[in-house]
């Protein structure tokens, strides 16, 4: 029998609040073997929304609907689902400097830490007197402070060692979206509704509000290459921004096709530029040194990529829509 008329079988178990599970390998998981992008299905209905590979292979992800953080090894197709309680929702997730998964959880209205084993689980509950948040998206800084955003209308940031959480209001109101840190330690978020940059003091917590070029481009996500330039996707505009703030300068790229949506943005070790195009069904990569995009069509339809993130050599995606992840060689 070959590789492709071969399926795995599915085991299930479950042990003090955590489901791991073996899924059955789709023939897209077959085509690896000779393609450079590649589907992981994961248990229906988890609607992974963020992922976060982590150095020891695996890929954290958010599942969204299902109230859990899901662990893919994609080396042996297993799957790991760690509930999070009655009512999560988590968003955005990331592997912090202590190498857990750290989440924002909009349904808890917390940040929520699950342990590298996924056995051990902390919340860092946001102001009752406040909201709603809708959380969205996390970074640490370089010091080992987490920030995060919510689209209500807010950004924080959690103390770690003493758990202190701190909530501010937003400039621009409603709309914090995506959340990126420099080399040098800068730290912003991009804001959907407030279609403008968010530049964060980490001392004083104060904002200084940066506006792209385009009003009303629908500022999205964004990500810092090695050079702290700035990559924004800009999703009413369909347009990929970048923004240099060591010039104080902008440039934005219009994405290709009739009616580009960019969402995800990512870039790699080699500055090269990621992009999930909800108006394509693909991932786009800029060369910034030639400025073209390539176009990688995407397997499933309609994928619905959200949030993309990487490792050397690998782009891997939350195709939200089809409960799959997704992954792409970078090179």
């Amino acid at each position: 029998m070959t590789a492709a008329r071969t399926r795995m079988l599915v085991v299930l178990w479950m042990t003090a609040g955590t489901s791991v599970a073996m899924w059955p390998t789709s023939s897209s998981d077959v085509q690896a073997a000779v393609a450079p992008l590649r589907e992981y299905a994961v248990p229906m209905g988890s609607h992974p929304h963020d992922v976060a590979p982590a150095p020891d292979g695996t890929v954290w992800y958010s599942a969204q609907t299902a109230g859990e953080l899901g662990r893919l090894d994609p080396a042996t197709g297993k799957i790991q689902h760690v509930k999070l309680g009655d009512g999560s929702a988590p968003h955005g997730v990331i592997l912090g400097p202590d190498g857990a998964a750290w989440a924002t959880d909009g349904g808890v209205n917390a940040i929520v830490r699950v342990s590298p084993d996924g056995k051990s689980i902390r919340r860092f509950p946001l102001p009752a007197d406040r909201g709603p948040y809708d959380l969205n998206s996390l970074v640490f800084d370089k010091r080992g402070t987490l920030w995060f955003t919510g689209q209500g209308g807010f950004y924080g940031r959690v103390t770690v060692g003493t758990g202190r959480v701190e909530v501010w209001d937003a400039p621009r109101g409603r709309g914090p979206y995506g959340m990126t840190v420099t080399p040098s330690g800068g730290i912003y978020f991009a804001s959907l509704a407030g279609s403008c940059l968010g530049h964060i003091d980490p001392e004083t917590a104060k904002v200084t509000v940066i506006d792209p070029p385009t009003a009303h481009a629908g500022t999205r996500r964004i990500w810092s290459d090695s050079q702290g330039r700035l990559w924004i996707s800009e999703w009413d505009a369909g347009n990929l921004a970048r923004y240099d703030p060591a010039a104080k300068a902008w440039k934005e790229y219009r994405l290709p096709g009739r009616a580009p949506k960019p969402y995800g943005v990512y870039v790699d070790e080699h500055d090269m530029v990621w992009l999930s195009d909800w108006g394509a069904n693909a991932l786009l990569r800029l060369d910034p040194r030639t400025e073209r995009f390539e176009s990688f069509p995407l397997p499933s339809a309609s994928a619905g990529i959200r949030q993309l993130n990487g490792r050397p050599g690998q782009v891997w995606g939350a195709e939200s829509t089809v409960n799959k992840i997704v992954v792409r060689q970078a090179r």
